[in-house]
C-alpha cells in the first residue's frame, strides 16, 4: 500500500511563512509521497515560492509538484521551479518519475494540462488562429501526458495534472468557466495511456471525487475547496480514502487564500 497526501492552491504569498509547516511536518507518519498539483503561488513571483520553499522543509517524504496557471504569470516559471527544487522538491512538466515506496514503484506523470472544456461542451480547433492555438496547446499537452504514463513502467501511476481531466470535480463552479477549467482531451490521453489515479486542482468551487469515462479516480484537491492541508489517497488497486485526524484539518476563506486556520 502507498498513501498519497495531496494539494493544490496553497496561493503562497510573500507573507505566508508558517501558514503551513505546522500541518505538514508530522505528514511522514500519515503519508509516502507528497504531491503538489499546481498553484503554488499567488502572482507567480519567484519570492512567494521562496516562502513556500522554507515551509516545505519540514517535510520528510518526497514531495513531487507541477506549476499552475497563478505560478505562470509573470513569466518567471523557471525561477520558480528553481525556488522548489532547491529544497529537493522535484517538479515535472511534461516529464515523469518513478519512485520505490514500501516495496513497490510509485510513477508519476505530470502536466499544468489547459482548458477547452468537457465532451458535448467543448471547443475545437477551428476558426480563428488564436482558437486553434488554444485548442492544439491542450492537445499537445495531452499528448505529452499519454506519452509520459505509457512510458512508465511502475506498480502504481499517478497523472498529476493542474486543470481538470473530467466535468465531476468541476460540479460547483459556474458553467460558464467550464472551458477555462480543464479539457476532455487529458481524460482521454489518460484512460488512452491508463494510471490508478488522477490528481488536479484549480477548481476552488468543485467538487473533490470524479471519475474517468474508463474508471480511473479523480480528485480535486484545490485547498479552498478540501479547506484542509492535505488530502489522504491510498493506492492498492485502488483502496478508498484514508481520513485526515482533526490535527490535519485546516479552513480556507477563498476570498483571501493567506487565511488558513487549524480547527478545533
Amino acid at each position: 500500500m502507498i498513501r498519497v497526501g495531496a494539494i493544490a492552491d496553497v496561493h503562497f504569498s510573500k507573507n505566508s511563512a508558517g501558514r503551513l509547516a505546522d500541518h505538514w511536518q508530522e505528514m511522514h507518519n500519515s503519508v509516502d509521497v507528497f504531491v503538489l498539483a499546481g498553484d503554488l503561488t499567488t502572482h507567480g513571483d519567484p519570492e512567494e515560492a521562496a516562502v513556500l520553499a522554507r515551509e516545505l522543509q519540514v517535510v520528510q517524504v518526497p514531495i513531487i509538484a507541477i506549476l499552475g496557471n497563478h505560478d505562470y504569470d509573470s513569466n518567471k516559471e523557471a525561477q520558480i521551479r528553481r525556488e522548489l527544487e532547491s529544497v529537493g522538491v522535484m517538479v515535472l512538466e511534461c516529464e515523469s518519475i518513478t519512485l520505490p515506496i514500501n516495496g513497490k514503484t510509485l510513477g508519476i506523470s505530470g502536466t499544468i494540462g489547459f482548458g477547452g472544456g468537457f465532451a458535448g461542451a467543448c471547443a475545437s480547433a477551428f476558426g480563428e488562429p488564436e482558437m486553434k492555438a488554444f485548442i492544439n496547446h491542450t492537445k499537445d499537452l495531452s499528448a505529452k501526458l499519454h506519452a509520459e504514463l505509457e512510458g512508465l513502467h511502475s506498480d502504481y501511476r499517478i497523472a498529476l495534472v493542474h486543470y481538470a481531466p473530467v466535468k465531476d470535480t468541476v460540479v460547483g463552479e459556474r458553467l460558464e468557466i467550464y472551458p477555462f477549467l480543464g479539457s476532455y482531451l487529458l481524460a482521454e490521453a489518460i484512460d488512452s495511456a491508463g494510471a490508478d489515479l488522477v490528481i488536479h486542482g484549480h477548481a476552488h468551487h468543485g467538487t473533490e471525487k470524479g471519475v474517468t469515462s474508463r474508471g480511473i479516480p479523480v480528485r480535486n484537491v484545490a485547498l479552498p475547496l478540501l479547506g484542509r492541508s492535505y488530502a489522504i489517497y491510498t493506492l492498492d488497486k485502488f483502496k478508498d480514502e484514508i481520513p485526515v485526524t482533526k490535527e490535519e484539518i485546516v479552513s480556507a476563506e477563498m476570498e483571501n487564500p493567506d487565511l488558513v486556520e487549524a480547527v478545533a
